[in-house]
């Protein structure tokens, strides 16, 4: 498609192509590998922990050393997305992803130089800490590019009625990563050693970046997109003439951090990841260590339970975004849809509250609830993303994504510290199971908390159109 070639206007019942599935399927296996390697960590953490003689509090600290990167790497990377464009900054960000996921295997090494260089100024590093904090970060620095760059893509390719529901999809190669991890990780550990693991997970991005630099380019210029695919996808922005020319010259103009920070709607997005991303993070880092801690499940044991509760979180992720079109179908507009859809989605976390309770039955009580817990975190996830891209034009989308991620870092910092902290204190007094007890009651709040929030700040749907 040449961008000299006029835009027609979709019009109904006529064919309509599936190349934007394909975008789709890309920004899937995107994900899928970004959350392979970041769960390379957790998965191996119970038997680092051992070797290197880690508490509760080390282990927190490395967790967070990754999110507070990761947060602050998400307000540049918003930015980059939107200066750069989706091709170039996919590409940037999973070449320094990939290349951070491979360094853990050398963390130690690292580490002890980090450690003789702390002993210089009279600074006391452990070398195994160190050097996972460094390789953390790096990794943080480029995975903080998936997102924005992902939600930028949905909302070149997909009109907004599809938005959700693609970034359900997309958004679900999380939780297959997440499956994918117990079932290869501890397999290639034990076979070759912990530091192979990260190695051939972190080659993964390489093989995806080949792929994403064959089949993308904007929806203009895709010469795989039809006429008709790409009228119907900008079948809910069609302008007249004089209209578009004003927003061409709109686009052109730069938007700063500031101006995108006087609206109510950023503030929104912002609160609702720094409430909730905090959630997913505490799921995902803690929760091998939790069955070995209450259960003393450890190796193969948990790689069942581990599977059963992320393939939950896919059906919540897809059926999240998929939910949202249940109000628009009766006259809703899109965000108020989607607004809709997230207070129901805000109270299922609440089951997570019998996870403890209920936890002597069987192991399997606390995962299935805890699986409800994840998989209601998904379908939100899913929905909140696309809040941005239903009110804010394409050319912001990306830095306000990355100041919601910030958010949410921050928010994943302070319950991952948190945790780390509880957990030390309640096993120092023989009763791990009320520190969890204390951490999945703020998990299962925590949504129901942001909604209320969200909903004050930007009441009713109101689209941004004065930048």
């Amino acid at each position: 498609m040449n961008l000299s070639e006029p835009v027609t206007p979709h019009v109904v019942g006529q064919t309509v192509g599936k190349y934007r599935w394909t975008i789709c399927a890309l920004l899937f296996f995107a994900t899928t590998v970004n959350y392979l390697d970041r769960q390379v960590l957790s998965l191996l953490a119970p038997d680092l922990s051992k070797e290197f003689g880690w508490s509760n509090t080390d282990y927190a600290n490395i967790a967070a050393a990754f999110q507070f990167v990761y947060a602050v790497s998400m307000l540049f990377a918003g930015r980059v997305v939107d200066k750069i464009g989706t091709k170039a900054a996919y590409v940037v960000a999973i070449v320094i992803w990939s290349l951070g996921a491979i360094l853990h295997a050398f963390s130690v090494p690292l580490g002890e130089g980090v450690a003789v260089l702390g002993a210089a100024f009279g600074v006391v590093l452990v070398p195994s800490i160190a050097g996972f904090m460094i390789s953390r970060a790096v990794l943080a620095v480029g995975e903080a590019g998936n997102f924005p760059a992902a939600i930028k893509a949905t909302a070149e390719y997909f009109p907004k009625k599809e938005r959700s529901f693609a970034t359900g999809i997309f958004n679900s190669g999380a939780n297959v990563g997440a499956i994918l991890a117990p079932i290869t990780v501890p397999v290639i550990a034990a076979i070759w050693g912990w530091q192979s693991a990260f190695i051939m997970i972190g080659m993964l991005g390489f093989i995806w970046m080949s792929v994403w630099l064959w089949l993308y380019e904007k929806p203009e210029q895709q010469p795989r997109l039809s006429k008709a695919e790409l009228a119907y996808i900008r079948s809910d922005s069609v302008q007249p003439v004089e209209k578009s020319e004003q927003a061409s010259a709109a686009a052109a103009k730069k938007v700063s951090w500031f101006q995108l920070l006087k609206y109510r709607q950023t503030w929104a997005f912002a609160f609702g990841k720094f409430m909730t991303d905090g959630v997913w993070w505490f799921f995902l880092f803690w929760l091998p260590t939790y069955l070995s801690a209450q259960y003393g499940m450890k190796g193969d044991a948990i790689i069942v339970p581990l599977a059963v509760l992320y393939s939950m979180t896919m059906i919540g992720s897809i059926g999240g975004g998929w939910f949202p079109s249940y109000f628009m179908s009766r006259g809703y507009a899109p965000y108020d849809g989607r607004m809709k859809a997230m207070l129901v989605i805000a109270f299922f976390p609440l089951v997570v509250l019998l996870a403890q309770p209920l936890g002597a039955i069987s192991f399997w009580v606390p995962v299935l609830l805890i699986g409800v817990g994840a998989s209601a975190h998904q379908a939100w996830s899913a929905n909140i993303f696309t809040t941005v891209s239903d009110m804010f034009p394409q050319k912001s989308v990306a830095s306000v994504i990355g100041i919601g991620g910030m958010a949410g870092g921050i928010g994943g910092v302070a319950l991952t510290k948190l945790g780390g902290w509880v957990f030390d204190y309640y096993k120092s007094v023989n009763d791990i199971r009320t520190g969890y007890m204390i951490m999945f009651a703020i998990c299962a709040l925590a949504y129901l908390v942001a909604w209320c929030v969200m909903k004050a700040l930007v009441p009713r749907h109101k689209e941004i159109t004065d930048l």
